[in-house]
């Protein structure tokens, strides 16, 4: 695995000239020179990079996800984030476009921006969750990458880091509204994930071996799924205004009024067989969701 620590590293490595500034450059994907790699290279940078990049007859892989860069793509990566990139054109001619902006975490010490930029949950979504733009929105983010290029270039003074850092969160809010967009419109595939983990949670409360496998957590939930956990989550919470974790409580509690209306089991038993070590972390859950306690909700269905 190649670790780059300074975007200057980086740069050598793609055979970009040095970057303007060691804490930050803005890099035209046009300008980078095309390499054949069908052996995955696999990188870890130690500093953020935010594109929106066009390619045409290039195949690339993040890891084991082919990726398709036909449309406009906006995507984030934070530092100590692994990945991987196999190209391989078959001799056609490559077509690319778009910008990538590499931002070293100590370019924004000492800033706003270095206490929030975590916040954005799109940090922890993986590559092949990035965001798809509309005409519209990619002409939106291409104007603040090209103001960000502008101030790049110009000469540094003490207006130079605020100036680029204001740009910097209006690009990452910008980021945040069409993700949000993105929730709403990508409708079919969208719902496909929420018929799929109803139907896998549904699969994974009626097994007969929840006492080995215990409670479902949201991370396994994801895998299986083959999403992030935000990105997941988050998804959920816009089409259903809950996440992944009160996906899994309702059907918990499903499956407990189940067994507490039709089975003759005790609380205990019930807790044991739906995975809980614990009875009363069972009974405080139930009584959150229902208001009542597994004995009060058994005495009133009754």
């Amino acid at each position: 695995m190649r670790h780059f620590k300074t975007i200057s590293e980086f740069h050598a490595f793609v055979q970009l000239p040095k970057p303007q500034h060691p804490l930050i450059s803005v890099v035209d994907v046009e300008t980078v020179p095309h390499r054949d790699s069908v052996e995955p290279i696999t990188m870890l940078l130690d500093f953020y990079a935010i594109s929106v990049k066009r390619m045409h007859n290039v195949k690339l892989k993040y890891g084991q996800h082919p990726f398709d860069f036909t449309e406009g793509i906006l995507s984030f990566m934070s530092p100590n984030q692994v990945f991987s990139i196999a190209v391989d054109n078959k001799d056609k001619e490559v077509e690319k476009s778009g910008w990538v902006i590499y931002i070293h975490p100590d370019f924004i010490w000492n800033t706003p921006l270095a206490k929030t930029i975590k916040q954005y949950d799109f940090w922890d979504y993986s590559l092949s969750e990035a965001l798809f733009l509309s005409a519209k929105e990619e002409a939106t983010i291409t104007t603040i990458i090209l103001a960000i290029q502008q101030e790049y270039y110009s000469t540094i003074d003490r207006f130079s880091k605020q100036i680029i850092v204001s740009h910097v969160e209006s690009l990452l809010n910008y980021g945040d509204r069409f993700y949000d967009r993105q929730f709403i419109t990508r409708e079919k595939a969208n719902h496909q994930v929420l018929e799929r983990l109803e139907l896998l949670l549904h699969d994974y409360f009626n097994s007969d071996d929840l006492v080995e496998r215990g409670l479902p957590t949201v991370q396994s939930i994801a895998e299986q799924l083959c999403l992030s956990p935000k990105y997941l989550s988050n998804l959920l919470r816009v089409l259903t205004g809950q996440n992944t974790q009160q996906h899994i409580h309702a059907k918990l509690i499903a499956k407990a009024k189940e067994k507490l209306s039709t089975t003759n089991l005790t609380v205990s038993e019930i807790a044991y067989e739906l995975g809980f070590e614990h009875l009363q972390s069972f009974s405080k859950l139930f009584k959150t969701k229902t208001k009542l306690s597994p004995l009060e909700f058994r005495t009133s269905f009754n």
